[in-house]
């Protein structure tokens, strides 16, 4: 499964890219330098054994154990103390990052519920791309008798593109399903 996506990208994506932009040296062409997924338990304040079952099925999604996350600072409102675990994440990267866009963007975005794209406002400036996920269900690996409660997750895409517009092309062509931009009226307005 990463070999079709990565084939698809040095066979043809990136001749698309450097053609579209006019890259002289292939280094410049944007590529995939690796996916963050995180998954924050603000449950796991009052119940440690939480984050437990949210490591095991962010292991499941992406096929790396995460790597548990501890609070920064105390704060008093929530009852949540510096070190703490809280959430957990994972770094992907190589074969495992293909593997997991290709999933994510052919067989996870499509079977979220009403999905009509996501929004081209996601991008942070730098060529990065970032999506909430509401549930974790969406995914094919969670078995969904054996979940006791639905988290969300937060998936960042880092490319190496300097600038929204390159890394746009880029993810559309690998496949990301950008919403179409909004077309205005063009009639008098009232």
């Amino acid at each position: 499964m990463a070999e079709r996506l990565r084939e698809r990208y040095e066979q043809q994506i990136r001749g698309q890219l450097q053609e579209r932009f006019g890259y002289k040296n292939v280094n410049e062409i944007p590529k995939l330098e690796k996916v963050v997924v995180n998954m924050s338990v603000g449950e796991a304040i009052v119940n440690p054994k939480a984050l437990d079952a949210a490591v095991s099925e962010l292991t499941a999604i992406t096929g790396q154990k995460p790597v548990v996350a501890k609070a920064k600072k105390s704060i008093a409102a929530f009852k949540l103390r510096a070190g703490m675990n809280i959430a957990a994440k994972v770094t992907l990267r190589g074969d495992r990052m293909y593997v997991f866009v290709d999933k994510l963007f052919n067989v996870v975005l499509p079977r979220i519920r009403d999905f009509r794209g996501l929004p081209a406002k996601s991008f942070d400036g730098r060529g990065n791309y970032n999506l909430g996920l509401r549930e974790q269900l969406v995914f094919p690996e969670i078995n969904y008798d054996k979940v006791d409660k639905t988290r969300g997750m937060d998936v960042t895409i880092v490319t190496t593109a300097k600038t929204d517009e390159e890394a746009s092309e880029f993810l559309v062509a690998m496949g990301l399903p950008l919403q179409k931009a909004a077309s205005t009226p063009t009639g008098p307005q009232r």
